[in-house]
């Protein structure tokens, strides 16, 4: 029996030093056992907890914990599975006191000694495994948030661009507003090359570090899934109404790359996507919803230069490849409920963007949280 613990502490050890390397080591998104289930664990107890919350507030400042507490679990079950797994492996050398000598050299106490050769070297291992898997989490949790400080850069910048919470329509309104034909071309060309290089990061780091997906902005209606997807939908809407060539290149590249991120985040975390999008499929922005949002910005001046059914059928073949992608994660994270972003956990009904009282107003202040 005790050499059957040692086989099964071999086979643990092993499986839980993979999941550490390739989680804070290797730089591709490996979702591990252990890592899905502290997520799943985790999700599940914050869920049922805030079932009982009627308030969306209360639920909005609870899901901003889910986020940092799945990391800290993640890490303390690693560092529990590699105790558990030295206890199996010293179990027929130290018997009963094999989990208090595994934890004794893990944690480098030095309090319960080895008795003979093959003890010693399995204490020499748990020490070194010990120090060596703390090192890199220390290490990796400013990596984290270093990774979280850039991505809200951009979010928060998009406060002042497309209301709160942020909506695509809103984006392109918004660049009417005192702005000359010329200044606006501009002003979509950065913004959308911007967020093209934004995408590729979001995309690359919230694959590598699925637990960032989690992570809420600091501002109660800002979120990074909403954000990108009022982007995405601002590029998919000007390429959908304008025959101009600016900013299109601009705006077909951010389409692009945003379309990609999504698709690998949701891949990563096990949701719903489409790899190969039907264009003509149906997508959950209906065509009264579309065209209330060309009336918008047709009364506000944006120039539109085709009729609402042709913008529509362009629309829904551009929206088709990211459409399920974005409205999966924005349920799995329980996103604050922007337009066209789907349903959520939680019954709750879509935010139109707030808005400054004036256009001119330079002192915004935001009614979701008084900043």
């Amino acid at each position: 029996m005790e050499w059957f613990g040692f086989a099964a502490g071999v086979a643990l050890l092993v499986s839980t030093l993979s999941s550490v390397v390739g989680t804070l080591v290797v730089p591709r998104g490996i979702n591990s056992r252990a890592s899905r289930w502290t997520d799943f664990v985790v999700d599940g107890l914050f869920d049922v907890a805030m079932r009982g919350m009627k308030d969306a507030r209360r639920r909005e400042a609870a899901s901003a914990w889910v986020g940092p507490v799945t990391l800290l679990v993640r890490l303390s079950v690693w560092v529990l599975l590699i105790w558990f797994a030295y206890a199996l492996l010293l179990l027929p050398f130290a018997g009963a006191g094999a989990l208090w000598q595994a934890g004794s050299s893990l944690f480098t106490l030095g309090y319960s000694p080895p008795t003979n050769l093959i003890s010693s070297a399995i204490d020499y291992a748990a020490a070194f495994t010990g120090v060596v898997v703390i090192g890199l989490q220390v290490g990796y949790l400013p990596t984290i948030y270093s990774t979280y400080n850039r991505r809200e850069t951009e979010v928060t910048m998009l406060r002042s661009r497309a209301g709160v919470p942020s909506w695509g329509p809103e984006l392109l309104l918004r660049t009417t507003w005192g702005v000359s034909e010329v200044d606006r071309v501009h002003y979509l060309t950065d913004l959308f090359t911007t967020w093209e290089r934004w995408a590729a990061e979001v995309g690359e780091s919230h694959t590598t570090y699925v637990t960032l997906v989690r992570f809420r902005s600091p501002r109660a209606l800002s979120n990074w899934a909403t954000a990108l997807i009022a982007v995405l939908d601002a590029a998919a809407i000007h390429l959908s109404v304008s025959l101009k060539p600016e900013p299109s290149l601009s705006a077909r590249l951010c389409l692009r790359m945003g379309s990609t991120a999504l698709n690998q985040i949701a891949e990563t975390m096990g949701l719903p996507h489409d790899s190969e999008p039907d264009p003509d499929r149906a997508i959950s922005v209906s065509p009264d919803q579309f065209r209330g949002a060309l009336t918008m910005l047709r009364e506000a001046g944006y120039p539109l230069e085709l009729d609402d059914d042709q913008a529509y059928a362009a629309f829904r073949s551009r929206r088709a490849r990211y459409d399920t992608s974005a409205l999966a994660i924005a349920k799995a994270i329980d996103a604050p409920p922007a337009l066209w972003t789907g349903d959520r956990r939680f019954p709750s009904e879509p935010i139109p963007p707030m808005r400054p009282t004036t256009f001119d107003e330079l002192d915004v202040r935001w009614l979701d949280d008084g900043s």
